[in-house]
């Protein structure tokens, strides 16, 4: 049996205006650095047997210090970086009304089949990401491992992960929040749920 901690990274300098950073390599803010610092009390005594990160910058600051809190060294894999949006790169979803209403229509009413124009392929990205959270799990069997991502990414992976329809992801899981915990436990093959988007402020960190 080995545990997955799927958490989203901190909140970015994107954040306030809900711009779709994907691929776009945008910092944390102060707040961010907060959340991460959070994290990584509780990593300093989740026994955790590694941490794993995508390759973007605002999962590796998240990541860092949880790693070294737990005396580990954090694993980078790109596999585990978020969605490419394509042409709503840096956009807010009023800009893509007005750059694109078709497209973002499409997009509303089926999120992988009608992915927005220039973007990664949804089914595309749950194959990547599920495929480095394989080998994870191969790499720790018996072991619970922190995975820091981002938050497109992770729905889509809980969908494969769990048989839901990948084109559910958003109404399913319609928000994941900055620095929460999501769990699971894989074990022979099957998948459980053991908790879903625990903000860090609801946990009991030691003193």
């Amino acid at each position: 049996m080995t545990r997955l901690v799927l958490v989203r990274h901190g909140e970015t300098t994107w954040h306030a205006e809900n711009r779709y950073a994907g691929v776009t390599d945008v910092p944390l803010t102060p707040r961010g650095l907060e959340q991460a610092a959070q994290l990584a009390d509780w990593a300093r005594t989740a026994d955790l047997a590694a941490v794993w990160s995508s390759d973007l910058t605002r999962a590796r600051l998240t990541a860092e210090p949880c790693a070294e809190a737990a005396g580990l060294a954090p694993r980078i894999d790109e596999r585990l970086r978020e969605l490419d949006f394509g042409r709503a790169e840096g956009l807010t979803r009023a800009e893509m009304r007005t750059r694109f209403p078709e497209a973002l229509q499409a997009f509303h009413d089926d999120p992988v089949n009608g992915h927005l124009p220039g973007g990664e392929d949804p089914a595309a990205a749950a194959a990547r990401f599920t495929a480095c959270l394989g080998d994870i799990v191969d790499g720790h069997p018996g072991d619970r491992v922190l995975v820091v991502a981002h938050t497109t990414a992770i729905r889509l992976a809980l969908c494969t992960l769990l048989g839901l329809p990948l084109s559910a992801y958003r109404r399913l899981f319609p928000a994941v929040r900055n620095c929460a915990l999501t769990e699971v436990r894989v074990e022979g093959g099957e998948v459980a749920l053991l908790a879903f988007n625990t903000p860090i402020e609801a946990l009991e960190l030691p003193q």
